[in-house]
């Protein structure tokens, strides 16, 4: 069954939207924000691929153009259209309508095709080893290119991890420049980070806190691993100066996230967008060993599981060790003059030649596309950010990538659901 936006925002607690885009209640408003056009540029689109279900990331090198499908299939884009180089359909949990989970992410080796392996994020059936009652296990895999395919067969399992709820699953994969892979893992789904799956932290206020905790489980995390290393049963190696590399989860860069969705390197650093419940979405700047705040604050402000819509007045700016809860770089409400929306998703800082009035500027939407992207001028601890509109932008982003020249490819779909095939990729293009 298909649902219009219109419907879907409607009937978005039935749905799950309460869960990846929050809640549509009332905000204080936009406290970063303006509007305006892009520089000098119109922006409008280029047609680079359809006849998807829902593609959720793109992956470049080697020459090769990679777009993961969400219902399980890895495409690779060329000049006769797409071909199919990995189907995990059978491997992953089926998904249909409103769903978070399915094949999230693909990133390939930086030496691809000299090293030739793609590493795929993925929702699997539960596994041995998934406490009972949960809902599935989220895998991190790596797999061989073959005769310009990728091999199931030859899939070598990095991680599994457990997974509470249906949502919040994370799954964005992206190479830095130390080599080290990173990957973005949720706080394990359902609403406040609390119930099922998710335990007691430091912060007695809200009952639970995956975000908040770093000795249980790996969830509500970003993780660096080393792909061309391996210690003893860890199919992977930890980085010596990873910050909690002699812990019991030493996979562990930063943590106190929701659901990041989207994760991006540029000059400026490491940007990873985090979904909100209630109030606000955020873009963070993210450093070694820090705390972004989930599930303390949202966004800027304070949070209340017991009252999300009505925040406490005070809460802790550091963890009880004196270490600081960081501040976004960006934020927006779900609802507010000027960049508001109900779930952001990342994107990247352009550095291409098509688009003057974009360069050196972060891209990034919100899931409700609205016929726009959000343009953010790296700047300061507080970044200014406008509303692009966008020609022939329509229904809903759902992840950015970059061509093999640097210029933004935009995935959507026109129903917000992993149904039909109106999934496209396009190019951010002058007008």
């Amino acid at each position: 069954m298909e649902y219009s936006r219109r419907a879907l925002l409607r009937a978005g607690g039935a749905l799950g939207l309460g869960a990846l885009a929050g809640c549509s209640a009332p905000s204080d408003g936009s406290t970063t924000t303006a509007t305006g056009g892009a520089g000098s540029t119109s922006l409008g689109v280029e047609p680079v691929a359809s006849g998807f279900v829902s593609p959720v990331d793109v992956a470049v090198g080697g020459g090769e153009t990679l777009v993961a499908d969400q219902v399980g299939v890895l495409y690779r884009l060329g000049a006769g259209g797409r071909e199919r180089v990995l189907d995990l359909r059978t491997a992953t949990v089926n998904v249909s309508g409103y769903d978070e989970r399915g094949l999230l992410g693909v990133a390939l080796h930086p030496d691809f095709p000299d090293t030739e392996e793609a590493y795929a994020y993925y929702s699997a059936p539960r596994r041995e080893g998934t406490p009972d009652g949960y809902d599935h296990t989220s895998v991190l895999a790596a797999f061989d290119w073959t005769d310009g395919v990728f091999d199931p067969a030859s899939e070598r399992v990095l991680l599994e991890i457990p997974e509470p709820q249906s949502n919040h699953n994370g799954g964005a994969l992206a190479f830095g420049s130390d080599g080290y892979l990173y990957v973005g893992v949720g706080d394990g789904g359902g609403a406040n980070d609390t119930g099922r799956g998710h335990v007691s932290d430091w912060y007695e206020a809200n009952a639970g806190g995956n975000g908040q905790d770093t000795a249980t489980n790996r969830l509500g995390s970003v993780l660096r691993i080393d792909v061309d290393a391996t210690e003893g049963e860890r199919p992977y190696g930890i980085p010596e100066s990873n910050p909690l590399a002699d812990a019991a989860y030493p996979e562990q860069y930063a943590w106190g996230f929701r659901n990041p969705w989207r994760l991006s390197f540029d000059e400026v650093g490491l940007l990873v967008a985090d979904v909100g419940q209630n109030r606000y979405e955020e873009v963070n700047l993210v450093e070694r060993g820090g705390n972004y705040g989930w599930n303390v604050r949202e966004g800027r402000h304070c949070f209340a599981a017991a009252a999300p819509s009505e925040p406490p007045e005070s809460c802790p700016s550091e963890t009880p060790d004196g270490t600081r809860l960081r501040d976004p770089v960006i934020e927006y409400p779900h609802r507010g003059d000027g960049v508001a929306g109900i779930a952001v998703v990342g994107g990247h800082v352009y550095r291409g030649e098509a688009l003057d009035g974009l360069r050196g500027a972060y891209v990034f939407a919100d899931w409700q596309a609205d016929g726009r992207v959000f343009v953010a001028t790296p700047k300061g601890e507080s970044w200014p950010t406008r509303v692009a509109p966008v020609d022939g932008l329509g229904g809903y982003v759902t992840a950015f990538g970059k061509d093999a020249e640097g210029e933004l490819l935009v995935c959507t779909n026109e129903t917000g659901t992993v149904s039909g095939s109106s999934g496209s990729v396009v190019r951010l293009a002058a007008e």
